[in-house]
């Protein structure tokens, strides 16, 4: 068995294109019937204000496949520690047998999930626009600017955070890293308004986002809600928008924003939506106009654990990297 550090994983793998082209495979795959995916299992630390997911997935025609554990606990920056960590295990899909351990502490979570809002804005982003906007100041927030830049072109970054000194350090650290304008402002009402495409990456229990705020063209991705009390916009706004997609609609009804608008009586449990793997595999379009509202919830699935982990471990063994045990 291969055993690769964080170091070691970083090194090789990052958010670049190859990797979006992964997840976006990975979303097809899921669509055509060629990925078996259980259901997620989650431990909840309430007390701690922290999470345990485990996901996985087979996917048809790879020789392996990940069992993914990652952590949420989000009161651990006040503790100067990062709120996410995890690793993968790679097994054999022929023996069971594991084949690799990847100790990346939650980086290879944090690629496919940037990953996947390319993947999202790639098919239901307007083509052209002027300013993106993200509520959320954390980690994958900054990661889904920077997802975001490899499918489009932006002139300026809106950032809102309920804490305002982290808010202003991600707008420096934006500006630095992507070379666009970035402006911290007071409320996520104005992010949303004032751009016309938007990402959440919050932890967030209430809605951020309220339905009076979307608007012709906007395309929203919501990263945040992947369990059952989580929230980001208002049940409200999923009948506002012309197009709802998710990565999983099981997931969304389950953990995402479609539970959460079926249990407020907006939509039917049996509502017909769209999954991303269905626009990525060509089956249906992703945007038709430039005047659409476009949603798309991400819950984060284990075919991009599996997709990101085959990767990151051909990636390591090509450069001979690892510790063989």
């Amino acid at each position: 068995m291969w055993v690769f550090s964080h170091k070691e994983i970083q090194n090789a793998v990052r958010l670049d294109p190859e990797a979006v082209r992964a997840v976006e495979k990975g979303f097809s795959s899921l669509a055509e019937g060629g990925v078996r995916m259980p259901p997620i299992l989650r431990v909840d630390v309430p007390e701690h204000r922290g999470e345990v997911d485990v996901k996985t997935a087979v996917v048809k025609g790879e020789p392996y496949f990940a069992i993914k554990m990652s952590s949420g606990f989000f009161h651990n920056p006040e503790r100067g520690l990062p709120s996410g960590s995890g690793m993968m295990v790679l097994l054999d899909v022929e023996t069971g047998i594991p084949e690799a351990v990847l100790l990346d502490n939650g980086y290879l979570t944090d690629v496919r999930t940037a990953a996947a809002g390319a993947v999202a804005a790639r098919h239901l982003a307007p083509a052209e626009f002027d300013t993106a906007g993200v509520i959320g100041a954390g980690a994958q927030a900054r990661h889904q600017i920077r997802a975001l830049t490899l499918v489009r072109r932006f002139r300026r970054i809106l950032v809102w955070s309920r804490n305002r000194e982290r808010a202003e350090t991600c707008v420096r650290d934006l500006e630095r890293e992507t070379g666009v304008e970035a402006v911290a402002v007071s409320d996520p009402e104005s992010v949303v308004r004032k751009a016309q495409v938007v990402v959440t990456s919050t932890p967030s229990s209430r809605p951020l986002i309220r339905k009076e705020w979307l608007h012709p063209g906007l395309h929203v991705t919501l990263m945040g809600s992947d369990a059952e009390h989580k929230q980001e916009i208002e049940g409200a706004a999923i009948p506002r928008a012309d197009r709802f997609v998710c990565d999983s609609r099981e997931q969304s009804l389950r953990l995402g924003e479609l539970r959460s608008a079926v249990a407020e009586g907006w939509i039917g449990k049996e509502e017909k939506v769209t999954e991303l793997g269905a626009i990525t595999s060509g089956r249906l379009p992703g945007r038709t106009s430039e005047k659409e509202i476009t949603l798309c919830d991400l819950t984060g699935t284990g075919v991009q654990d599996t997709v990101i982990a085959i990767l990151a471990y051909r990636r390591l063994r090509n450069r001979g990297d690892g510790t063989r045990f």
